[in-house]
């Protein structure tokens, strides 16, 4: 009891400060900067909630004191399921006002007119919110939760509590809001007046949904076009993934290191530059098509430009991801579960079919449902190599930026691919729905694993060494395009690129950063590490929330987290601009605004890479440590993140880089202050500077290989294997009966 009063106290104090003492609405100049604390607290735009309220005017702050007044008289009540009532209530009733108060009241006053016809004209209006109230709405959405926990809700376990309350709200606010925001806009006249006309067209519209069409030549609708190559890359994409987790962890194949860096390079490379790479081998140009136009007579086609080219750069660019779910999934298949299954003279290929297969399926349905929804979203790849085969991600990035201007077909575009993804994340469940894949428990003994059976293991490197040849090939044409002097058309080796984007002088005793791409270079670091760390630690907590706790709407919330990684990146930076440009929440040209859209955008594949994870791990291991009084903090640090240590370096990786090599939502939020590398990138593209383009990539490349070596040496390995420890011997090998020493 009196943990859970100091609790509130020191909830309500930090409400307490958030109105009293911290700037209430945006500073221009940044809240970080403290450029604000000369002129507070007595100057209208640093000035408190406190002060705001009584000294500027703003009476409409009235509801939040009297609501946050609320929580404080429920703090004095005895009975404490009384006091969670009202704890909880005054919470959401003040975080509802809140928002209501902050998108009703604009600028120059009310932003609806109806507020205005019944309340009367304001006199003035107000900022997009500051420090002072964001800080009050997480006080209220933890009031809300504490409340729950008086009451006992979830066993009265306020991590758990708060956790599930905090990321409702996060993905309500990064999520739902933005896209609301532009499906709002998209049934709206220019007046603000409802018009669903456009809407209804787009939705008719038979150039999305036409069937009468053959595949290969493009006639399709673009709705079905999309989900074909989605079927298509996902399920290549799997199986390539599959093969290289069972060759990295169960063969004796003498290169894993650099298989390891292989499928690592493809995802570390933005993605137009892969499209660029295969135009140079596979182009009508191309090196690969010059050499059998001269040797077999062969007359260079255009096949490349379409699907089929669209499908290898989407194949190579989204293999990786898979390798990175699965090869946890494969390591922690449990050795003493074959070796029961051969104990019973089973042999080896039907332990592998039947044990070793099955309980992988968590993997390979999450690494299936990545890659079509990866498939669906991508927009670099269809841009450089689709040709006239629109995708539906360039469809709607064209329908918003080009001159079609047409925000109501984007949103209809956009409502078919969520369809499409909807239905994946729902065959998924079913697939999976009444099964369990738990295979590491507390019981002491893991054992070895198997060797593969000799038909898969010829068969997943038949599969593996022409891909690993491919890929290099594919990466030697882009280390080679930075140091010519005009990719593919005069070939003389040259530096000059490189000096052009990283050159480096002393001046004054001091280092000059002369370079063209270092100010977006130190941008996209400094922004890519702060958000890598956030995403893996929100993507593991939810995925902890959906596999271990049982709540209302669990389903809902996880489709949820999903839409934000299906619904392509054009369509989420246009809804960020649309809702974070103007109150309630004003970011745009801010570091924010991409912090916030990497973390949400990528935080999916942590839920995805940690439910798969999490899925194998016994629940008598919390429960063990629930037993011996160990709360649900204490249980997620101590045992759930030690064996989740796979999961947490692919949340790692995956989303530093694709804080660095994301362009399709970047390109709408970058501004002059914070330029992210890809947008540069596309710049020098568009300038026709492809080798201080490639050059710049290269670097990019090399920078993330140290990182991403960097976060595996931090995290660490997960060992599950049995190690034979005797006193007084080095070896770990097992010691013949009779031999035992003991300690």
């Amino acid at each position: 009891m009196r943990h859970g009063n100091r609790r509130l106290d020191l909830l309500l104090a930090f409400g307490a400060a958030s109105f009293l003492l911290l700037p209430w609405y945006r500073q221009e100049s940044g809240f970080f900067g403290l450029n604000w604390l000369g002129e507070f607290p007595f100057s209208a735009e640093p000035a408190p909630g406190i002060l705001q309220l009584f000294a500027h005017g703003r009476l409409w702050l009235l509801g939040v004191v009297v609501f946050f007044g609320l929580g404080v008289a429920a703090r004095f009540m005895a009975d404490p399921m009384r006091r969670g009532a009202f704890f909880a209530a005054s919470g959401a009733a003040g975080l509802v006002y809140l928002c209501l108060q902050g998108v009703a009241i604009g600028f120059s006053g009310w932003t609806w007119g109806l507020s205005e016809s019944l309340f009367g004209a304001l006199s003035d209006g107000q900022p997009a919110m500051g420090a002072g109230a964001i800080c009050l709405a997480i006080s209220f959405v933890l009031m809300f939760a504490f409340g729950l926990v008086e009451r006992g809700v979830m066993k009265g376990d306020a991590f758990v509590v708060g956790s599930i309350s905090m990321l409702v709200f996060l993905v309500f606010v990064f999520v739902f809001y933005p896209i609301g925001s532009m499906l709002v806009a998209a049934v709206q006249d220019f007046d603000g007046s409802f018009k669903p006309d456009g809407f209804i067209r787009n939705l008719q519209d038979p150039s999305i949904w036409s069937l009468s069409c053959v595949i290969g030549d493009g006639r399709c609708g673009v709705a079905w076009r999309t989900f074909t190559l989605a079927i298509m890359t996902a399920s290549a994409s799997t199986l390539l993934g599959l093969a290289f987790a069972l060759v990295a962890t169960r063969t004796r194949f003498p290169f894993k290191k650099g298989l390891r860096l292989l499928t690592v390079l493809p995802i570390i490379t933005p993605p137009f530059v892969i499209g660029l790479a295969l135009v140079l081998l596979f182009g009508r140009a191309g090196v690969v098509t010059e050499t059998l136009s001269s040797l077999f007579g062969i007359e260079p086609g255009r096949w490349l430009y379409g699907l089929t080219g669209i499908w290898i750069a989407q194949v190579l660019s989204f293999t990786p991801i898979s390798f990175l779910v699965l090869i946890g999934v494969v390591e922690g298949v449990s050795p003493s579960m074959e070796e029961a299954s051969q104990t019973l003279r089973a042999d080896r290929w039907r332990t592998f079919w039947r044990v070793s297969l099955p309980l992988m399926k968590p993997g390979l349905a999450n690494a299936f449902l990545i890659g079509f929804i990866e498939s669906m979203a991508d927009f670099g790849n269809p841009l450089v190599l689709g040709g006239s085969n629109g995708v539906l991600s360039t469809e709607i990035f064209f329908a918003v930026v080009g001159s079609q201007n047409d925000p109501s077909r984007a949103a209809v575009l956009a409502l078919v691919l969520l369809f499409f993804t909807l239905s994946a994340f729902l065959a998924q469940r079913v697939w999976l729905s009444g099964k369990n894949f738990a295979t590491v428990t507390g019981k002491g003994d893991s054992g070895a694993h198997i060797a593969l059976p000799r038909g898969v293991s010829i068969g997943v490197h038949a599969i593996v060494i022409p891909w690993m040849i491919f890929t290099v090939v594919v990466y030697g044409m882009i280390l080679v395009g930075g140091f010519v002097t005009t990719w593919g058309l005069d070939n003389t080796l040259t530096l000059s690129h490189y000096a052009r984007a990283f050159s480096v002088s002393f001046e004054n005793g001091s280092i000059a950063w002369t370079g063209v791409a270092w100010n977006s270079f130190w941008t996209t670091m400094e922004i890519s590490l702060i958000s890598a760390p956030l995403t893996a630690a929100v993507g593991l907590l939810t995925a902890y929330i959906i596999v271990r706790q049982k709540f209302a709407g669990r389903n809902l919330f996880e489709f949820a987290l999903m839409m934000s990684f299906a619904i392509p990146g054009t369509v989420i930076g246009v809804s960020y601009i649309m809702a974070f440009n103007l109150p309630p929440l004003e970011m745009t040209g801010s570091a924010l605004i991409l912090i916030a859209c990497f973390v949400f955008r990528n935080m999916p594949v942590g839920v995805r890479g940690g439910i798969a994870a999490m899925s194998q791990l016994d629940k008598s291991l919390d429960e063990a440590s629930l037993t011996l009084r160990a709360d649900s903090f204490r249980t997620v640090r101590k045992i759930i993140l030690p064996l989740l240590r796979p999961a947490i370096t692919a949340a790692l990786v995956y989303s530093f880089v694709r804080a660095i090599t994301s362009i399709s939502a970047v390109i709408f939020l970058v501004s002059a202050e914070h330029n992210m590398a890809t947008s540069y990138i596309v710049g020098l593209v568009e300038n026709g500077e492809y080798g201080v383009a490639i050059a710049y990539s290269s670097m990019l490349i090399l920078v993330m290989i140290t990182v991403i070596a960097g976060f595996q040496l931090l995290v660490g390995e997960r060992k599950l294997r049995r190690e034979n420890r005797v006193a007084g011997l080095g070896s770990n090998s097992p010691v013949p009966l009779g031999q035992e020493k003991t300690a």
